[in-house]
């Protein structure tokens, strides 16, 4: 519909949508986190579900204790190796949609542990995540930031053709490989098909795809 015609009908009191809208609008609005946390970032994000921040303004005071009744997943903290495997057994376990929010420096890199021999150097090795925050630890106001960025996100989503998100895609997976434990990391050290879908449109050429799985750890 014109945007100049919704503009006046919406003057004289008939308020016009679709179908897209509404469904956004409810997915947006309605956002579950799940209830789990890694290591200090964690505080942060309990401080930003307490009333001086209250994200229950956004629709998200609902943290659910299993993940089959949440759709987002709130990385807060650093994912060592030995928690990697149980982080994306969680979210394979997860509906969709679903949503993955990394936050602080441990969890999209690896932090000031990056070159720990047990601390994994960004949780999306193994699964997709949405919006990075920085920081270490961020506060309250930057998970929210993060919040708003990701309902944005959802409510420019379309339902069809091109450009519709990753779980409308019947070709995208919904689950993951769970690393395992191997001799002296884990196995495999990254979800190669995971970084294909992230850096297929890098200019970087193939190497930085993982295609070939010789990326550098």
């Amino acid at each position: 519909m014109d945007t100049e015609l919704k503009n006046e009908l919406s003057r004289q009191g008939i308020f016009t949508t679709t179908l897209e809208e509404v469904y956004n609008w409810g997915r947006k609005s309605s956002v579950w986190p799940l209830t789990f946390g890694l290591a200090c970032c964690a505080i942060e994000m309990i401080a930003t579900t307490m009333a001086r921040y209250d994200l229950a303004r956004f629709g998200a005071e609902v943290f659910r204790p299993s993940p089959r009744q949440a759709d987002l997943m709130i990385v807060a903290g650093t994912v060592t190796k030995k928690m990697a495997p149980q982080v994306v057994r969680l979210y394979n376990q997860m509906p969709e949609p679903k949503y993955v929010i990394a936050m602080g420096a441990c969890a999209i890199s690896g932090g000031p542990f990056k070159q720990g021999y047990n601390v994994l150097k960004g949780i999306d090795r193994y699964i997709p995540v949405d919006v990075h925050i920085p920081g270490c630890p961020p506060r309250p106001e930057a998970l929210i930031d993060a919040f708003l960025t990701l309902q944005k996100k959802i409510d420019a989503q379309v339902l069809g053709g091109e450009g519709r998100p990753r779980y409308l895609d019947p070709d995208a997976p919904s689950e993951f490989t769970v690393p395992e434990y191997g001799a002296h990391d884990l196995e495999p050290a990254k979800n190669v098909k995971l970084w294909n879908i992230i850096y297929k449109n890098s200019s970087n050429g193939p190497n930085t795809t993982g295609e070939d799985g010789s990326g550098k750890d």
